[in-house]
């Protein structure tokens, strides 16, 4: 078991949270939720690592965190060995935070604050260094990224999940889009595909035309996980024209209007 477990990551803190029985072992669903916690945890490093470099009190919000296994094992890599910076979790289901307010309490993490709220009505902090949403379902996603550009976010990691708002567009929308294009997404089966990939491009896109320098990669072998896609926006300048133009013209052709880029302000 111990070759699954990241450097300073303590057996006792997955106890805590019922990834690993009493006798340290890991059963087929804890493993997956590991491993993918803990990869999503070494791709956040480098931003971590920066935030709390060249910031005195860094801020990071896990937006729609659900058990919060990703805050607190962040909590316990990345704060619990320094003296500042707060962590954020937003939920809104109230069981849930609850429950990881006491097991917070139970652990000593005094810097750990809780908020039960939908993501699109959550009081943020005013100023977030690192915004994070592991697999925010459909629309929950865009709110996650509008928190984060709206909070002028240096950083910002999302993996999307059930995508399902731009599908139903291009279904009603048909008419209205290219024609080109409309044989990408005439059949139901291609339309949920399509709309999925269209919908995290053009989150991409709306995030690069934000000022943001973006990665798209997997989080995790496709074993683990089908929804797998990891977006990551590092702030490098006020906005980009170009994808902003880009953004444009994309949601003219296709004929859609998702919601971070109503939310935004970005539709054409």
């Amino acid at each position: 078991m111990r070759r699954e477990l990241l450097p300073d990551q303590s057996a006792a803190l997955l106890r805590e949270l019922h990834l690993l029985t009493r006798e340290g072992h890991l059963n087929a669903d804890a493993l997956r939720k590991l491993k993918q916690v803990n990869h999503l945890a070494e791709l956040l490093r480098p931003a971590l690592e920066d935030v709390f470099a060249r910031f005195g009190n860094p801020v990071v919000v896990d937006a729609g965190s659900g058990n919060a296994y990703l805050g607190f094992i962040l909590y316990e890599l990345f704060f619990k060995g320094t003296d500042k910076g707060e962590l954020w979790s937003v939920e809104s289901r109230d069981e849930l935070t609850q429950r990881a307010r006491e097991r917070a309490a139970r652990l000593g993490y005094s810097r750990m604050r809780f908020v039960t709220a939908t993501l699109d009505s959550a009081e943020y902090p005013e100023r977030v260094h690192l915004l994070t949403a592991l697999h925010a379902c459909d629309t929950a996603t865009d709110d996650a990224l509008v928190a984060a550009v709206r909070r002028n976010a240096d950083h910002v990691a999302v993996v999307p999940c059930c995508q399902a708002e731009v599908a139903a567009q291009l279904k009603d929308r048909r008419t209205q889009a290219s024609e080109a294009l409309t044989p990408l997404f005439e059949h139901p089966w291609h339309r949920r595909e399509f709309g999925s990939h269209l919908t995290n491009v053009l989150r991409a896109l709306a995030l690069e035309a934000s000022g943001y320098q973006v990665v798209v990669t997997e989080l995790t072998g496709w074993e683990h996980s089908l929804k797998n896609e990891l977006i990551l926006g590092k702030k490098v300048r006020a906005e980009n024209r170009d994808a902003r133009e880009r953004l444009t013209r994309l949601l003219a052709d296709t004929a859609v209007a998702p919601k971070m880029a109503r939310a935004l302000g970005l539709l054409p």
